[in-house]
């Protein structure tokens, strides 16, 4: 199996479980070795007391973008520490792109890098987040086993 192939199933055994992602109204748009991306259009629910996307909802749609990529080859793996810098507001009616990127993987820990951007490309925030793999898999691969 590519590592392209190996990817997608992850994403698709994770995306069948992830309530909290489909609640919020994300959308898995690519996932590949490493990488994910994630989008999410700006409704009235994700917003705030100014009127602008709330940060929680923004860091929501980065911490999923980090979960597909990091989960990405099979391997279940969780966050171990996070942060996010915000840069510009979203608002109301914005589509939002979070691209996920691995940066390092060594044994079984791993950093990645998530930057936000409006449909403009404006970039509304940076996310960092640090994983940690623990046992188990998303889908049963020929020769090992699944969770």
């Amino acid at each position: 199996m590519s590592p392209k192939e190996r990817a997608k199933r992850a994403a698709e055994a994770m995306w069948r479980d992830d309530r909290a992602s489909q609640w919020l109204g994300m959308r898995l748009a690519d996932v590949d070795e490493g990488f994910a991306q994630l989008e999410l259009e700006v409704a009235a629910h994700h917003c705030n007391g100014h009127g602008m996307c709330h940060g929680g909802i923004t860091f929501s749609l980065a911490d999923s973008a980090f979960a597909f990529a990091c989960n990405s080859r099979n391997q279940a793996t969780v966050a171990q520490s996070n942060a996010i810098t915000y840069l510009a507001p979203a608002q109301r009616g914005d589509t939002l792109t979070a691209l996920a990127r691995e940066v390092s993987l060594t044994g079984r820990s791993g950093l990645y890098d998530v930057t936000v951007r409006n449909q403009n490309g404006t970039v509304v925030a940076e996310f960092r987040g640090q994983s940690r793999m623990i046992k188990g898999q998303l889908f049963t691969e020929e020769g090992s086993a699944s969770r």
